[in-house]
């Protein structure tokens, strides 16, 4: 695994597909997802210059991440369950995966108990994937005010994790339409949300064409690993 090349070319790839879009490479940030890497692997990847990373289970992100540095950032990008909403408070500077006004509440609650705001994402289940998280759009149009009167929480945009596929144009229409639906939400709020965390390993550059600010890579960045997993 050469971490410095590996992070070159997805640099580049990001830059192209901005381009394509007419974008600015500067638009778009690259999560590094971390599952399952030990904490010598991300400190190897910061010494290469990346800073924010992606954990999707908090009891391996609570035995990582304070073997790592303090000055790296931290998202959690995994489906979270409600007793988990404390300890993801504490490590997690952004949680891309709010799915629920149920989960909404305890996080608002736990954020409130810490003093602190926190930065969210809803994430969107486009298709209505049964083996995936995620609110259906219909459902979050009806509770996203009631969402957003959370006062300890943030709405930053929307986050997906569409269906796999070898060829990545066939989620092209997922991705825009997870685009409209933020440009909706924004309408129906008054307010702008900066954010859409969407692509991964294998399509990433479709979603940047697409409007992504975020994508969430391991793959590319740390090689294969023997159980894929969800969210990167």
């Amino acid at each position: 695994m050469d971490l410095a090349e590996n992070i070159n070319s997805i640099q580049q790839r990001i830059a192209a597909a901005c381009g394509r879009a007419n974008r600015n490479p500067d638009e778009v940030t690259f999560v590094a997802v971390t599952k399952s890497q030990p904490p010598e692997v991300v400190t190897e990847a910061a010494r290469f210059g990346l800073t924010l990373f992606g954990e999707n289970k908090i009891q391996e992100a609570k035995a990582k991440i304070p073997l790592c540095s303090e000055r790296l950032r931290w998202h959690f990008i995994g489906h979270l369950q409600t007793n988990k909403a404390r300890d993801a408070v504490e490590l997690f500077e952004m949680i891309q995966s709010v799915d629920s006004l149920h989960l909404a509440e305890e996080l608002n609650k736990r954020a409130e108990q810490a003093a602190k705001r926190l930065p969210i994402l809803l994430e969107v289940n486009i298709v209505g994937e049964a083996s995936k998280f995620g609110y259906r759009p219909d459902k979050l149009r009806v509770e996203l005010e009631q969402l957003n009167a959370l006062a300890r929480l943030e709405i930053h945009g929307l986050m997906t994790v569409p269906p796999w596929t070898k060829n990545p144009e066939e989620v092209r229409p997922i991705f825009r339409r997870l685009r409209e639906l933020k440009e909706e939400c924004e309408r129906k709020l008054g307010a702008r949300l900066p954010q859409l965390s969407m692509g991964m390993t294998g399509d990433f550059e479709v979603a940047i064409e697409e409007g992504a600010t975020m994508v969430r890579i391991g793959t590319a960045l740390f090689g294969e690993r023997r159980k894929a997993g969800v969210g990167e």
